[in-house]
């Protein structure tokens, strides 16, 4: 195994809630309010949509608002990462890797271990330039039992319902996480920073049409059967993990190139650098210059306090 590569789940496609327009000769993303299915492949048009992406709708005309999945393994945290990831936002490389408790940067003498105080209080983050990123893979269908499509996000809400969710779901189970038969779904709704306007985050649930206890007894025997098969899905899970953990950085620089391009709009060589410079201060005012003029020579004028 080549070291310093992370080996990630096979991916087949990707699954969004937005795609990347061009508007007045920039490329920006705009919001949706279903789900968008594609392969791997880009076009002059976007992504080239996934077979999946019409098949899954009752009708031609219907949103994709669910999508039925499974899970590759029984650790909530190999199907679902999710860290503060500052981007190169030129060259689409992850610069800085961190959990809020310790981080993965790289500097002028390689990847070093470094605290990681959070993005609210880090001066490498400033402008946005470090977000939490999560990356889910799922299995939709039956035809590849380890080919995955993944899901990126930034968002808040997604990030901390999916890990709440796997968590219980987990937990319920058995450590039956991967045998369970389950939803991705789309849910909005509305905060204060929104200003009304609806937001949509992705949640996951048991599928549609099932009962918990259905749930259970359903991954319950497909366990058995895999089981009696000589499936090994905790042998699966550590190979994930060793995978995984066998790279600084799960994204390639390419990976980050269009994740760059979805999730930090309008960056260009204007944005916040990407290393912190010292900091200039900016021009007196007219109102600070005559302060410090009397402070310094005394009151110029009788309305001067």
């Amino acid at each position: 195994m080549l070291k310093g590569l992370a080996i990630t789940p096979p991916v087949l496609g990707r699954i969004s809630i937005g795609k990347v327009v061009e508007k007045n000769g920039r490329r920006l993303p705009e919001k949706d309010d279903q789900f968008t299915i594609t392969s791997q492949v880009q076009g002059r048009d976007g992504w080239v949509l996934h077979p999946f992406n019409d098949e899954l709708r009752q009708t031609k005309g219907d949103k994709l608002r669910s999508i039925p999945v499974r899970l590759l393994f029984n650790e909530p945290e190999l199907n679902f990462r999710a860290d503060y990831t500052l981007f190169d936002r030129q060259t689409g490389r992850p610069v800085c890797v961190g959990n809020g408790d310790v981080c993965k940067r790289i500097g002028q003498d390689g990847i070093q271990s470094q605290p990681c105080p959070s993005p609210d209080a880090c001066p490498l983050a400033k402008g946005g330039a470090c977000k939490p990123y999560g990356r889910l893979n799922v299995v939709i269908g039956d035809d590849d039992p380890f080919g995955s499509f993944v899901f990126r996000t930034t968002g808040f809400n997604s990030i901390r319902t999916l890990a709440a969710r796997l968590h219980y779901f987990q937990a319920i189970s058995g450590n039956r996480l991967a045998c369970l038969p389950l939803e991705l779904r789309l849910r909005g709704k509305s905060t204060r920073q929104s200003h009304g306007t609806p937001i949509f985050y992705v949640d996951l649930t048991l599928r549609s049409g099932m009962s918990v206890e259905e749930a259970l007894l359903a991954a319950r025997q497909l366990d058995e059967a895999r089981q009696a098969a000589g499936f090994d899905q905790a042998a699966l899970d550590t190979a994930a993990q060793c995978g995984l953990g066998n790279g600084a950085f799960e994204d390639s620089e390419e990976d980050g190139g269009a994740v760059v391009e979805e999730f930090f709009p309008g960056a260009d060589e204007h944005d916040q650098p990407t290393q912190p410079k010292a900091s200039t201060p900016a021009p007196a005012t007219l109102a600070e210059k005559l302060e410090r003029r009397a402070q310094q020579h005394g009151p110029t004028t009788g309305d001067t306090p």
